[in-house]
């Protein structure tokens, strides 16, 4: 049997809205590049380098946070929803990137952390000052129990009862997470008038849409009540771990919030987009509740690919039964790697199968029904970086170490080039160190090699929007052996058929008769019966 090779050049996507099946890319201001010589990346540095997340094909960016903040967090402590960090630049700094990428015909999403705040922004402060003050009720604060202890058991994420004693108020304030960052009582109305008023501003200045960061831990129980244990067995390196948390995230209330978010932003016209990200072990439902119905926000994802420490066809089938694409549910996202989690290329494989993992991980991502969030060098195939424990800067990965590896080994600088210092990032050295691997995998030295991750980026990316089913079809699975994935996507009389090899050896599968290959990465033995190890393929049926 002979295997076609089917041109895709000249296709023309369906219509649709621009965010739905688009490609995001996300950046990581501090890491992506350092345009004046500090060791940390800026605005500028990103508008300088645009013309090479342009050149992806990717439909827009979503940045991690530049607002203000003491960096307890690395900006997930927000100190100012409304001005930008001095170590990120100015607000002319980002209406001049948001202007570049429009010009470069991206999108502009940003972070919104409507959960907590920094304990240096100004409404904590006066709401700490007293338990009278116009702000006094803005923050969850709360009386200790008879014997002093904390009103109740809930735990933070990042280790740690999530309450912490303050002087000035003789009451305890709730922390999800760092307690340098106080949970926001977003329950007070006043405080959702803010929240609107945050949007608003960056919608004011033309950014496409919003990422909301941890949604689901934005309204919690009133009566704050204990969480119960969590009973399941399983490895537990934080007190957050030992709970099932349905008291201290996930209110009721959150979806009618988010209707006021959705109705706020359609006043705008356009297609502005959100997103949620929802972690925890009700993440599913959330999601679906979340995107419901056409009223609150357009997508969301969870961390089901981010936390997996292995990929199998299940992990994959189990994202096709929690999006079925009934009538009146949301669209999801998926992201393979982010600030948050260890990068693909190392998690799912071992260094020998580093290369062909992080290359079928780019097609099985582009495969599946969704958005799709790149993260700034999974185009390059970067594994996660090793970082030594003194140059480690994220306080999880301090705290728990060396129980927990953290986050910092995803967020080290973008490589540019292989050519000077620090791999093109900075003139200094930065402010996590630059992993030797990412300097032999650099954006110059990939444009230079035809058959570079690079450049097989493009190509699929080029190939999903040139293709309405890859793009916004529906997606059904076909049997297949573990550890083999297959799985048709389709709109309309148009249908590919995806075949991965999520496994290490060769396996026997022969193409089924009336389809011709598209696109490839790996082996295929037409003649032999076999696919090769962590292997992709895309079909389309043959010309008639």
């Amino acid at each position: 049997m002979n295997v076609q090779i089917k041109p895709t050049h000249g296709r023309t996507a369906a219509t649709s809205p621009w965010w739905k099946g688009a490609v995001i890319y996300q950046i990581y201001p501090r890491s992506f590049a350092d345009s004046n010589g500090d060791g940390v990346g800026d605005l500028p540095g990103i508008m300088d380098r645009l013309e090479h997340v342009a050149s992806l094909g990717v439909d827009g960016i979503w940045l991690s946070p530049f607002f203000k903040s003491p960096m307890r967090d690395f900006g997930y402590d927000v100190s100012d929803y409304c001005d930008v960090d001095p170590i990120f630049g100015t607000l002319a700094d980002f209406d001049r990137l948001l202007a570049r990428a429009h010009a470069l015909g991206l999108k502009v999403i940003i972070d919104q952390v409507y959960s907590h705040t920094s304990d240096q922004h100004a409404w904590f402060q006066e709401s700490r000052s007293s338990r009278t003050n116009p702000r006094a009720d803005w923050y969850t604060w709360a009386d200790a129990r008879p014997d002093g202890s904390p009103p109740s058991n809930w735990q933070s994420v990042f280790g740690g009862p999530a309450w912490t004693w303050d002087a000035r108020r003789s009451q305890y304030y709730m922390h999800n997470f760092l307690s340098t960052q106080p949970d926001l009582n977003v329950h007070h109305p006043e405080v959702q008038e803010a929240i609107l008023a945050t949007a608003r501003f960056w919608l004011d200045r033309g950014v496409d849409g919003f990422r909301l960061d941890a949604i689901n831990f934005s309204m919690h129980d009133p009566a704050l009540t204990d969480n119960p244990p969590d009973p399941s067995p399983g490895k537990r390196t934080r007190p957050f771990d030992f709970q099932l948390h349905v008291h201290n995230q996930s209110h009721p209330d959150i979806p009618r919030l988010l209707q006021r978010i959705r109705a706020m932003i359609d006043t705008y016209g356009g297609e502005r987009f959100t997103v949620a990200e929802v972690g925890g072990a009700d993440a599913d439902r959330e999601m679906k509740l979340f995107t419901a119905d056409g009223d609150k926000l357009n997508s969301a994802y969870s961390f089901d690919f981010l936390y997996a420490p292995r990929l199998t066809p299940d992990v994959v089938a189990n994202g096709f039964d929690v999006w079925p694409g009934r009538p009146g549910e949301g669209w999801p996202s998926w992201a393979f790697s982010n600030h948050d989690a260890p990068r693909v290329a190392s998690r799912w494989t071992t260094p020998d199968h580093r290369d062909a993992v992080a290359r079928m991980a780019l097609m099985l991502l582009f495969a599946l029904r969704g958005n799709a969030f790149l993260y700034q060098g999974e185009e390059l195939g970067l594994p996660q970086a090793e970082v030594p424990f003194e140059r480690l800067q994220d306080p999880e990965a301090i705290a728990n170490w060396p129980q927990t590896l953290g986050r910092d080994g995803a967020r080290t600088p973008m490589a540019w080039t292989d050519q000077k210092p620090f791999g093109g990032f900075s003139e200094v050295e930065p402010w996590l160190p630059v992993d030797p691997r990412h300097t032999e995998l650099a954006v110059d030295r990939q444009e230079r090699d035809p058959g570079s991750t690079l450049h097989l980026t493009r190509r699929l990316i080029a190939l999903r929007k040139a293709t309405p089913a890859l793009r916004t079809g529906d997606v059904r699975r076909r049997p297949a052996e573990d550890p083999l994935l297959a799985f048709e996507r389709g709109t309309g009389a148009e249908r590919v058929l995806c075949v991965f090899n999520l496994g290490d050896t060769a396996q026997d599968w022969t193409p089924p008769p009336g389809w011709c290959l598209v696109e490839q990465v790996g082996e295929l033995d037409v003649t032999g019966g076999r696919i090769g190890p962590h292997a992709g393929l895309i079909f389309e049926p043959a010309a008639r």
